[in-house]
């Protein structure tokens, strides 16, 4: 690597060839036009300085924050017309590459969509076509869907394993069936004091805990299901024109 002070010189010594050689091409051509002077001068000032070059070529620069929001022709619309969401038939037939680039699609259209929405609840009005929100989830998923199929396919021609790391279905001590992971051990199993102390089995009282547990959950998720029609019914009350406009 060449010092600083030898490099700098390697530069002026570069820019002044680069300049005589300028100068003299315009004073050429200004004699052979019989221009004057301050014709030459007023040509060279509408050069770009070789200061201003840039050695190091970037990426074209897109656009800032402005990607955080909605294009401005759809600004004060009620309604956005968007496509419906993408089917797993439709990302099964393209390529790792395209997958790779509609992933980031969708998640620059899921912060630009939470973005509006944030923006509607302090304004506190309804957010234009809010369904554009769930198709993009929806998406989201069935991508990362076909992604894990094709991994795991891969990884059932090269290893003959559906899992990345090997386990097995075991049930613990609260009777809860849990995916056990194997690990490696120096020395073997019926050797390993500290193996044996994980307990594999569940005794005949933990059986009514863990159907009152299977309640308790089946209970949750009714909740959670009325919540959500509660919650639908009730912006139904409060929109009427949005809700008559969904329903079409």
């Amino acid at each position: 690597a060449l010092p600083i002070s030898k490099m700098a010189a390697t530069w002026l010594g570069l820019t002044g060839t680069l300049c005589g050689r300028l100068a003299a091409s315009l004073w050429g051509r200004s004699a052979e036009k019989g221009q004057n002077l301050i014709d030459v001068f007023r040509h060279t000032a509408q050069l770009t300085p070789l200061f201003q070059c840039r050695l190091l070529h970037t990426s074209i620069s897109r656009k800032g924050l402005e990607e955080f929001f909605d294009d401005p022709k759809n600004w004060g619309e009620a309604t956005v017309k968007s496509g419906d969401a993408w089917t797993e038939s439709q990302l099964r037939a393209k390529g790792s590459e395209d997958l790779h680039k509609l992933w980031y699609v969708l998640l620059k259209e899921k912060n630009m969509l939470l973005t509006l929405e944030q923006e509607a609840k302090r304004q506190k009005v309804a957010m234009p076509s809010p369904e554009r929100l769930e198709k993009v989830d929806r998406s989201l998923k069935r991508l990362d869907t076909v992604l894990r199929e094709r991994e795991t396919s891969l990884r059932l021609l090269q290893t003959g394993q559906e899992k990345a790391r090997p386990g097995d279905w075991r049930r613990d001590c609260f009777g809860e069936t849990t995916w056990y992971k194997f690990s490696e051990w120096p020395i073997p199993w019926y050797l390993n004091r500290r193996y044996k102390q994980i307990k594999f089995y569940a005794l005949p009282y933990v059986d009514r805990y863990t159907r009152m547990k299977t309640e308790k959950e089946l209970r949750i998720q009714m909740r959670r299901k009325r919540a959500k029609i509660q919650k639908q019914a009730d912006l139904e009350k409060r929109f009427p024109h949005l809700a008559a406009k969904s329903q079409k």
